[in-house]
Formats: structure tokens, sequence, C-alpha cells
């Protein structure tokens, strides 16, 4: 018996036809009741949605979304990304055409790769075949097999390079 002539009992062991009117609850850790009630927090802005292929994933065929793709995994076939950035991650092999917004080597590619605002092959990247793209950024270190082709964006202003009378273009130093 423990105080007031009331058993002793253990929070949980209690018999709930004993509390009328009260709903029978078992007891909860605060921490539960916290995790359960979390959400998750909407992407802020400028923050959006992004696909991983992790290193142990093998893809072959087409790849298509609009998110953007982080591969450190292998994929074989088409990957068209009209809308948003491909990273080839330093883990990642990618044997494919490739059609994005942006695209970042840090891995290795074989196959075309056309990026319609900017290419980045970064210190690690190898990139065997040909870049097309309006911006592009090679580090020192980094390997690219192929022909280069840069065309100014639809629209956008006059760049340093012009071609002159025999179609091929001149480098013009700005200033």
């Amino acid at each position: 018996m423990g105080l007031f002539n009331q058993k002793n009992q253990k929070i949980g062991d209690e018999d709930p036809k004993s509390r009328q009117g009260e709903r029978a609850t078992s007891p909860i850790a605060p921490e539960a009741v916290a995790q359960s009630t979390r959400r998750p927090k909407p992407p802020t802005q400028g923050e959006e949605d992004v696909a991983n292929i992790g290193k142990s994933i093998s893809i072959k065929g087409d790849l298509t979304g609009n998110e953007d793709i982080v591969i450190e995994g292998t994929v074989e076939g088409k990957i068209d990304l009209p809308n948003n950035q491909l990273t080839v991650g330093a883990n990642g092999t990618v044997r494919a055409e490739i059609i994005a917004k942006g695209v970042v080597v840090v891995g290795r590619v074989s196959g075309n790769v056309h990026g319609t605002e900017r290419v980045e092959v970064q210190a690690t990247g190898v990139v065997e075949g040909d870049v097309v793209a309006p911006k592009l950024a090679i580090a020192e270190g980094a390997v690219v097999n192929g022909s280069i082709k840069m065309s100014k964006k639809a629209g956008a202003a006059d760049s340093p390079t012009a071609p002159t009378s025999g179609g091929t273009p001149e480098v013009r130093k700005a200033g």
C-alpha cells in the first residue's frame, strides 16, 4: 500500500477503467513526442532536390528528370537533364551522351557532353568526348580528349571572341 491507502503502481500499470471519464493513455517519452511532431523543413530559396546515384549503383539506359543529379556510381546510355545540373562525382563513371543545363565532371565521362549553360571539368575530371557549351571551365590537371565548341547563348551580349572572315574564331584581348 502506498500513500493515502492506494496501491503502489508504476506508470503504465494503471487500470484504464479506474479513471472514469478519462481516456486510457500509455506514457510516452517527451523525446518521442518531439520526434513524431517534427516535420521535414521545406527547401529554402535556391535549394532544390538533388538525386544521388551511389557508388554501388549501376544504371544502363536513358536517364531523364527534373532534379539535379550527383552520380557516384556507373551510368551507361543517355542522360537528358535540360533544366538541371549533373555532377559526375569523384567515384562516378559515365559512358553516355550528356545533355544538361550545367555539367560538373569530377570523375570520368566517356561520351559527348553538351551543357546548355556551363560545363566544368575539375582537376581530377576526365572527359573522353566532345564538349559543347557557352561557358567552359577546365581546371589544371583535368583531361579533355575531344573537340571543344563554345558558342554564344541565344540573345547573349558580344563575347571577346568573334569569327574572322575565314570562319575560325579570333581571340581578342578584353579591355
